[in-house]
């Protein structure tokens, strides 16, 4: 203890002393704790494989063949000459061989090419085999390969091997691990279909998924299915499970009944069945029950003695209760059954007389701990201390012990890292802050699996920082670090977010906010907007769109602004089918349209070839009470002859709906399409502003005529030309009068 000191005259105790006067968060000693109950929760729900004497292999010492073969095949890629030297390796393929060489390969790819060529030389595959590929498709998440070659297995071995609940047991458990709950239970239901019958181990397997997920009412349904439906007896392993889910679920009441059925089912209690009990009491608060518990487990009997578990256990209930003298007394006791206190013993300790200020008996226990070697203290108790100095202002004495760290080759984690960088953000120190972070990066301390899982939002302030000064791609690089350790906080995806944002990188945000959408969080509407703003800046309306569409999908509602800014963005860029979406989105949505905008969609459209879909575009409008300037859209249609045939679709949608056209631009039209040989097209066009009345405007009439007899039209070319030998009166009265509103008869 040497290592942490304020000063170099100072002794180790005094220095360790004085650098804890303060009350502890619990936070770093969380380390420690879920090392504990991850622990329990292993040998609560721990069920041993059911191996036959025949079955059993020497695995723990692998065959000098055996190496030799996985080093071969893992150091090149599968081909015939790695063929060829297996082969030369060995010429006999055992079963011993076989199965030592399969649990040595790194891949399942080239764990499954191996299977393949050793069935393909002569080796017969049996359960064994069978079964410990389909864990290893099934450890390293192949769960759909693992799933297809359990029901290959009858297939492959000429039913030599028939389908038993082991393969079953194995594909629920691959599910579990990978979270997927439901497929888990398909496999058990599918078992059924099949006339495969599950095993206790079956279902000790789906009571442990389900308990990890909270699902105990479904864990119940089950256990009485186990009972009234299969009639599988159930062993202690099940209840050890069911203990520890319900005490997790807080439902203590539940987990001592589960703990009184065993008797009825003569099932005899474990030690871990009473420290799975044990640790639920003491997290519910309720740990003077606790300890009557363990006492009355060595009254049971003279072979059940606690553990250092058991113990520890206690201590950390009692500790969290800021009882130390019940604490020590548990210490001694445990001294005294000769059983040695483990390093999560101690740091429990430590951290509950500093939470009580009893910082004397932290210095007792540590001397008599570190002088008879059975203690050194480890990361948790160094990070205790960092916290401790950090709190306390000290920071200098916190990089003390950081160095100390090193000299005693005591591995920083990712704890000791985060309170460092947030001290020193806190005090404005940014430089050292970045160094630190750097540091963190560059040594990728999280992502190993060791230590306490990091929380992000101890690294905000830091990400806020970087974000804040041109380096979030830095920050970004920790943030992915992080969430490969399964670890995440939505303010710090808003940080990132606007940092690219602010950066003029708005897609390197937008995959981000894909990622946070993809768990299950929602960005703010201030997040969106921005987005958007910077991709509309960055020339990317497309991708605004679909930042646009995810908003709406999280239910917030834009603003009026945002849509047209981003449809305008769309039309300039060219991008019609695009434009046409977010109109159409914009009418469902119930947003007010811009005319010059709609106009200027439909126009891309025409211009785009999506004629269909700009004549059905003007049709929505309409029918949601929205106009399109028609006379722009017609004299566009009119500079290319080709799109004739569209302006008069368009003039004769305008008339249907009672809306006021130039009589110039439908002769234009009428006469192109008479040079066009559209005759029909043209006389349909005419006869609709006959009906209109509007006819002694047209100066085509003569074309038109002409160009009917010319087609053999004759009963319309004469309907033109009585049109055009009536009198003045009527196009005298049309021109000074009013906009025609209403359809006319039909002569």
């Amino acid at each position: 203890m040497a290592c942490i000191g304020h000063s170099p005259h100072a002794s180790p105790m005094n220095r360790f002393s004085s650098g804890l006067r303060s009350n502890l968060n619990s936070v770093y000693l969380l380390n420690s704790l879920s090392i504990h109950t991850r622990f329990i929760s292993s040998i609560s729900s721990r069920q041993p494989n059911k191996i036959t004497p025949n079955e059993k292999t020497k695995l723990g010492t692998k065959t000098k063949r055996s190496r030799a073969m996985a080093r071969l095949i893992n150091t090149k890629p599968w081909s015939d000459e790695v063929q060829s030297s297996l082969a030369e390796l060995s010429p006999s393929l055992s079963k011993t061989t076989v199965l030592q060489t399969l649990q040595l390969i790194r891949t399942p790819d080239k764990a499954s090419l191996f299977f393949r060529w050793v069935e393909a030389n002569g080796f017969t595959h049996n359960e064994q085999s069978y079964f410990l590929m389909i864990d290893i498709l099934g450890r390293s998440r192949n769960l759909n390969a693992a799933r297809n070659f359990v029901f290959s297995i009858e297939k492959k071995s000429g039913g030599a091997v028939k389908l038993g609940d082991r393969f079953f047991n194995s594909l629920i458990r691959s599910y579990g691990w990978a979270g997927l709950f439901q497929e888990s239970i398909k496999v058990f239901r599918t078992m059924k279909e099949i006339g495969v019958s599950p095993s206790v181990v079956t279902f000790n397997s789906l009571l442990s998924i389900m308990l990890k997920r909270g699902r105990t009412s479904m864990a119940k349904q089950l256990f009485d299915e186990m009972l009234d439906t299969y009639g599988v007896t159930p062993d202690t392993y099940t209840f050890n499970i069911l203990i520890r889910g319900f005490c997790m679920s807080s439902m203590i009441d539940e987990g001592f009944w589960f703990f009184k059925e065993m008797e009825r089912f003569k099932c005899e209690p474990d030690v871990v069945t009473y420290n799975t009990l044990v640790d639920g009491l003491c997290r519910a608060g309720k740990v003077k029950i606790a300890h009557n518990v363990v006492k009355g487990m060595i009254k049971k009997s003279p072979s059940l003695t606690p553990n250092v578990v058991t113990y520890t256990t206690l201590i950390r209930g009692y500790c969290a209760k800021q009882d130390m003298m019940e604490a020590l007394n548990l210490l001694e006791e445990m001294v005294g059954r000769g059983l040695k206190p483990n390093k999560i013993t101690y740091n429990t300790l430590i951290q509950g007389l500093c939470e009580a200020q009893q910082l004397d008996k932290i210095k007792e226990i540590l001397e008599g701990a570190i002088g008879e070697g059975e203690f050194v203290p480890d990361t948790c108790t160094f990070n205790t201390l960092i916290k401790a100095h950090c709190t306390m202002g000290k920071l200098e004495e916190a990089f003390s012990v950081f160095e100390k760290m090193s000299e005693l080759r005591v591995h920083p984690d990712s704890a000791t890292y985060s309170v460092l960088i947030r001290s020193l953000c806190q005090r404005r120190d940014f430089r050292r802050a970045e160094e630190f972070f750097d540091e963190l990066a560059e040594k990728e301390i999280l992502l190993h699996d060791v230590g306490s899982k990091p929380l992000v939002a101890a690294y905000n302030p830091v990400f806020e920082y970087l974000c804040s000064n041109g380096k979030t791609k830095k920050a970004e690089r920790v943030f992915r670090q992080l969430m490969k350790r399964g670890t995440q906080d939505p303010p710090s995806y808003k940080t990132l977010i606007l940092g690219h944002c602010n950066e003029g990188t708005p897609e390197a945000g937008f995959d981000l906010l894909v990622l946070m959408l993809r768990r299950d969080f929602v960005p703010d509407a201030e997040t969106y907007g921005l987005m958007i703003d910077s991709l509309l800046k960055k020339g990317d309306p497309v991708l605004a769109h679909t930042t646009l569409e995810k908003m709406l999908k999280s239910s917030h509602l834009p603003t009026t602004a945002i849509f047209h800014s981003i449809l305008a963005a769309l039309v300039d860029k060219g991008c019609a089918h695009e434009s046409a979406s977010l109109v159409k989105l914009m009418l469902e949505r119930r947003i007010r349209q811009n005319i010059d905008l709609s106009t200027h969609t439909v126009r891309l459209l025409y211009k785009s070839g999506l004629r269909d879909n700009a004549f059905m575009t003007i049709g929505l409008l309409y029918e949601n009470g929205y106009l399109v300037k028609i006379e722009e859209l017609v004299s566009f249609l009119c500079q290319r002859s080709k799109l004739l045939d569209d302006a008069q679709k368009l003039l004769l949608f305008s008339l249907e709906k009672c809306q006021s056209i130039d009589v110039d631009m439908c002769s234009s039209v009428i006469s192109g399409l008479c040079k066009d040989h559209k005759v029909s097209e043209a006389f349909a066009l005419y006869y609709e502003l006959v009906e209109k009345g509007m006819q002694q405007r047209l100066t085509c009439q003569e074309d038109l005529r002409i160009s009917l007899e010319a087609e053999g039209k004759l009963n319309e070319a004469k309907f033109v030309l009585k049109r055009m030998t009536e009198g003045p009166k009527q196009w005298q009265s049309d021109r000074s009068g009013p906009k025609v509103s209403s359809r006319m008869e039909r002569p």
